[in-house]
């Protein structure tokens, strides 16, 4: 009896869910450390704007169920599991303009936004 056993392709490994560059680990580190000492920021994705989603940053105290937790370059951030569809593989940057700094989010799943950059679709 001869028997063939044929090899299964490899997974394809997955993009991470979210990662900070140096500059948004260094804010969060500053911020963690300072006021919001103690406390988790919470990225969610909410129906809003001209073109559909926006990004919805809040401080939370606690994790909640449906949260999941994010670690890149030693600094941690909650995602609310109903975003993470959409935010697979985003870079989240901050960055510091001469009128305007803020958290800035490179996504490979956005399709388009709107005119003013408030929100975006997929």
């Amino acid at each position: 009896m001869n028997v063939s056993i044929e090899a299964k392709p490899a997974r394809r490994a997955l993009p991470p869910l979210m990662s900070l560059t140096d500059g948004a680990a260094e804010r969060l580190r500053a911020l963690y450390a300072k006021g919001e000492q103690g406390k988790f920021l919470r990225i969610a994705v909410k129906t809003k704007g001209c073109s559909g989603l926006s990004y919805d940053l809040s401080w939370v105290d606690a994790p909640s169920a449906g949260d999941e937790s994010v670690t890149d370059k030693g600094v941690t951030v909650l995602v609310d599991r109903k975003a993470t569809l959409f935010l697979i593989g985003t870079v989240m940057d901050y960055e510091v303009k001469t009128m305007s700094a803020g958290f800035t989010f490179t996504n490979p799943n956005e399709k388009g936004r709107c005119g003013c950059g408030e929100s975006f679709h997929v």
